[in-house]
């Protein structure tokens, strides 16, 4: 009668052996390790190979996506068979067919004697790596106007001309609108921004307020296209000043404004119009409240917001992950459409329309991988090969979660009635 294979305590495990004990069901990739050990399928299309002892720190010491983002970014961990540019095939197979388990104690005792004491000191995290949660809340107040500063710095002034690369011509880093799948990134964009003035029934001679304006592209829409006084804020220093010269180029300096401005500080009212495209994911859900106020503040009687912003399918306050809070979005938070519609209704705003367009942002995503695949010995260059895999893995990822309903995209408009209830709204949406 035959046995399985003995257990033996005292044998030592290799890193191939301890990834097949932890991973229900096998890995559903070739993985390798610089010990010689090796699991998963041999001819599997995409592999993963652990090639130094800091990796098997990193996975050690910070089990899930934050120990995997450390040795990826820093490249102990390296996928081959996908770009770095674009590693969503890998993260599909991933995510569909890999379900770790906790080891039993005596599988943890096996773990820790054979792969070495010294691999649960946690090596120095890539600099690419944010601040924790509590380092930041030790050195300012979150959601304050410098800790938000600093962490918009963090993520948006990174290089405007790899964001020229990523982004395209547009420069636009929110959702497109893709009219057709045929439809290219640049068409897309100018879709996305022409249906946001049509939502607003922006006119020649109105005044538009755009809050987090990045690089002014509604801005110099709005401008260009419908005649309007357009002011954008940003707080990032560098989108500020590509904006600037975008507009000077485009000689429309007459109609549009970008100022290096938290949208706090601003004190103009009397606005037609409020545009807020990717910016409500920053401000923290607590704020809510104060932020509609403003921008209502900011409205005259009559006028329209358009709330543009990532949200969860839930209304559920939920962290965000390791890995983007640290790498990407730190101190992001999201939240379902409802509690944003629900907070815009307590502060006088009417409602008037909603709309997902979740499947648009994961189009977005897929042709943002690809500038990237086709710039990236570019991109390298302009912000070294560790940035450039946080960027690859992290637009990869988003499209997964888009396309899986995990995270949505909402516009929702409203408007500032006036005293006797008048919206100035149509019966019916006329865009």
């Amino acid at each position: 009668m035959s046995q399985g294979p003995i257990w033996r305590p005292t044998a030592a495990m290799t890193i191939g052996e301890a990834m097949e004990r932890l991973v229900r069901g096998g890995l559903p990739l070739r993985f390798t390790a610089y010990d010689g050990s090796s699991a998963g399928p041999p001819d599997s299309r995409i592999g993963m190979h652990l090639a130094t002892e800091r990796g098997l720190a990193y996975l050690a010491t910070a089990p899930g996506d934050l120990g995997l983002a450390r040795a990826y970014v820093s490249g102990d961990l390296q996928l081959s068979g996908v770009h770095p540019g674009d590693p969503y095939d890998a993260l599909v197979l991933l995510k569909d067919h890999t379900k770790f388990r906790v080891p039993t104690p005596s599988e943890a005792l096996r773990l820790v004697r054979s792969l070495g004491i010294a691999h649960l000191r946690p090596p120095p995290p890539p600099p690419q790596e944010h601040l924790p949660r509590w380092r930041r809340a030790v050195e300012g107040l979150r959601h304050s106007m410098t800790r938000d500063a600093e962490v918009v710095a963090h993520h948006y002034d990174v290089s405007n001309r790899f964001y020229e690369m990523v982004l395209g011509p547009s420069m636009a880093y929110t959702c497109a609108l893709y009219e057709s799948p045929a439809a290219t990134l640049e068409q897309a964009q100018a879709a996305k921004f022409d249906l946001v003035c049509r939502k607003l029934a922006l006119r020649p001679g109105q005044r538009l307020l755009d809050v987090g304006c990045g690089w002014g592209t509604m801005v110099r829409h709005a401008a260009r296209e419908y005649g309007v006084r357009a002011l954008g804020v940003t707080l990032s220093l560098e989108q500020a000043q590509w904006a600037k010269e975008a507009i000077d180029r485009e000689g429309l300096g007459d109609l549009a404004e970008v100022r290096h401005l938290d949208y706090r500080d601003v004190v103009e009212t009397g606005f037609d119009a409020v545009s807020s495209i990717g910016l409500t994911e920053h401000i923290g859900v607590r704020n809510y409240p104060s932020y509609f106020a403003h921008l209502r503040e900011r409205l005259k009687p009559g006028g329209r917001l358009l709330n543009h912003s990532i949200t969860r399918r839930h209304n559920t306050r939920q962290e965000t992950g390791a890995f983007i809070d640290r790498y990407v979005f730190p101190d992001g938070e999201l939240i379902g459409s409802g509690t944003i519609i629900a907070a815009a209704q307590d502060q006088d705003l009417e409602v008037q329309h909603s709309e997902n367009l979740r499947l648009h942002y994961a189009s977005t995503l897929r042709d943002w991988n690809r500038n990237l695949v086709e710039h990236w010995d570019e991109c390298v260059a302009e912000v070294g090969e560790g940035t450039a895999r946080v960027w690859g893995l992290y637009i990869a990822g988003s499209r997964v979660g888009f396309e899986r309903d995990e995270v949505e995209l909402h516009q929702v408009l409203a408007t500032r009635n006036h005293d006797d209830g008048r919206s100035e709204f149509p019966m019916r949406p006329d865009w």
